[in-house]
C-alpha cells in the first residue's frame, strides 16, 4: 500500500496564473510516475477545488510501472527519462527568483518513488548542488506491503543519505494509528492518510515570522529549518510531531492551552510518542552524571530519546505567551550541541486549520533508531539467503551494491545510538 506513488519536487517560489474570471495559484511542481493513474487523479483533483492546481506541463507519465524493483526505476527508468524530467524541472526552476532548494515527496516501498527518486535526487545533487535538497519519504507498514520492500527502502534510504541533505520521515504505521485512534476513522482510506500527512508537512511549511518581535514572514523555510535541524551530515533524519490531533466531533468539546499543550508535546518527544494517545509518563531525562538509558545496545529496548536538535512551531492565539523552557533542558540533547544552539521556536498568531491553538515539533533525534535497525536486519535475512537478489542483479545492482547499502545505514543507526 503506497501512499504516494512516484515522486513530486516542489520549489520554493510561488507563482501565480490568470484563469477565466479568476487567478488560480499554479504549484510550481513536477509530479513523476511511470504509470499515468495517479498523476491524472492527482491532476484532476487539484484542478476541481477550484483554489488552485497544477501546470499544464509539469507531469511526465509512462504506460509501464516498475514492478516493485528499486533497481528497475533507478537503473531502467531514470537513465531513459532523465532528460524528459531534466527539462521538466529545469523550466520550473527558470520560472524562479531565486531557487532556494527542492522538496521531493517519495515513497520507499515500491520501485518508482524509491528507485526512480533516488535516481531524481541523485541528478538534482549534480546539476544544483548549491541548492538544498529535503526528502520526504514513506516509510512502509511494518508487517509488509511489497514482499521486496526492506531491499527497496535500504537502497533508497542509503542512496538518499549520499545526495539528500535532510530525509524527513513519515511511517505509515504511526499515520495509521493517528487516523484511528485520533480522527477515530473506522475505514481508513488513501485520502484519510494523505490528510494526516498534509496536515503535518502544512503545520511545518505554512508561513511563520521570521524573528521575535518581526512581522515578515520566513523568505527561506527550508533553509532555516535545515540549518536548525542539521549540524552534521551524519545526521539527517528528521521527524514531525503534532498537536493537538482530533476529529471534528472531539474539538467540539475540547479547550487548549499552551502549557498543556507543551506538557505533552515535551513527553511526546522524550518517550518517542507519535501521538498524544497512550504516552509513556514514567519516561524521565537522565539524571547529570548518569548515563542515559537511550545509550543502552539495540538487543534492549530503547527508552528515553535523546535528540541532537529541536524546533518548534507554534501557532495561534497568545502565542507568545507560551513558557519553552522544558525544551530547553540540556538533558534532551547530546552532549555535543548546547541548548541555545539544539532548539529553535517559530510562532506566528495566524490559527492553522481548526485549531485555535497548535504545536508542531520537527526533530532530530534517535526515533528511527528502532525501525531502521528492524528493517535492515529483515533486509539481510533476506540477502543471506540470496532471496530475490536476482530480481536486482539483472538490472545492473550488484551484490555489493546492497553490502554497501548495509554498511552505511548501519553506520548511520551506530551514530544516533551513541548520542
Amino acid at each position: 500500500m503506497r501512499i504516494m506513488r512516484g515522486l513530486s519536487l516542489r520549489h520554493l517560489n510561488k507563482t501565480e496564473t490568470a484563469g477565466p474570471g479568476a487567478v488560480i495559484p499554479i504549484a510550481r511542481a513536477v509530479l513523476v510516475d511511470m504509470e499515468p493513474k495517479v498523476i491524472n487523479q492527482t491532476l484532476s483533483k487539484a484542478a476541481q477545488s477550484g483554489r488552485w492546481k497544477y501546470g499544464q506541463h509539469s507531469s511526465f507519465c509512462q504506460k509501464q510501472g516498475s514492478g516493485n524493483n528499486w533497481a528497475y526505476g533507478y537503473s531502467v527508468h531514470g537513465p531513459r527519462h532523465e532528460e524528459s524530467i531534466r527539462n521538466l524541472i529545469q523550466k520550473e526552476v527558470e520560472k524562479c527568483d531565486s531557487l532556494s532548494g527542492f522538496f521531493i515527496i517519495m515513497s520507499m516501498a515500491g520501485g518508482t518513488g524509491s528507485g526512480l527518486g533516488a535516481f531524481v535526487t541523485q541528478n538534482l545533487q549534480d546539476q544544483y548542488s548549491n541548492s538544498l535538497k529535503m526528502n520526504q519519504i514513506i516509510w512502509p507498514y511494518g508487517t509488509g506491503e511489497v514482499i521486496v520492500q526492506n531491499y527497496n527502502s535500504i537502497l533508497t534510504l542509503s542512496h538518499l543519505y549520499r545526495s539528500s541533505d535532510a530525509l524527513l520521515v513519515h511511517e505509515n504505521d504511526a499515520v495509521h494509528k493517528i487516523c484511528a485512534k485520533l480522527m477515530n476513522i473506522k475505514q481508513i482510506s488513501f485520502s484519510d492518510i494523505n490528510q494526516v500527512l498534509a496536515h503535518q508537512l502544512g503545520s511545518v511549511f505554512q508561513p511563520t515570522y521570521s524573528a521575535e518581535g518581526s512581522f515578515h514572514y520566513r523568505r527561506n523555510p527550508l533553509g532555516d529549518l535545515m540549518e536548525n535541524l542539521v549540524p552534521h551530515p551524519e545526521f539527517k533524519m528528521l521527524g514531525v510531531r503534532n498537536i493537538p490531533q482530533m476529529s471534528e466531533n472531539s474539538l467540539a468539546y475540547s479547550t487548549f492551552t499552551w502549557a498543556g499543550l507543551l506538557k505533552h508535546l515535551r513527553q511526546m518527544l522524550i518517550s518517542n510518542a507519535k501521538m498524544e494517545e497512550g504516552i509513556d509518563w514514567q519516561i524521565r531525562p537522565p539524571l547529570p552524571g548518569l548515563p542515559s538509558l537511550s545509550k543502552m545496545s539495540l538487543n534492549k529496548e530503547l527508552h528515553f530519546n535523546t535528540s541532537i536538535a529541536n524546533l518548534l512551531i507554534l501557532r495561534g492565539k497568545d502565542v507568545h505567551s507560551a513558557d519553552l523552557e522544558g525544551f530547553k533542558d540540556p538533558a534532551l540533547y547530546t552532549s555535543w550541541l548546547e541548548p541555545v544552539n539544539a532548539f529553535n521556536v517559530w510562532r506566528t498568531q495566524r490559527a492553522f486549520s481548526k485549531y485555535e491553538k497548535s504545536a508542531a515539533l520537527v526533530s532530530n533525534s534517535q526515533f528511527l533508531v528502532k525501525p531502521l535497525d528492524m528493517i535492515v536486519g529483515k533486509a539481510w535475512n533476506m540477502f543471506a539467503s540470496k532471496a530475490y537478489v536476482h530480481q536486482y542483479t539483472k538490472f545492473g545492482i550488484e551484490e555489493e551494491d546492497f553490502l554497501d547499502s548495509f554498511a552505511l545505514l548501519e553506520q548511520v543507526v551506530a551514530s544516533y545510538c551513541t548520542l
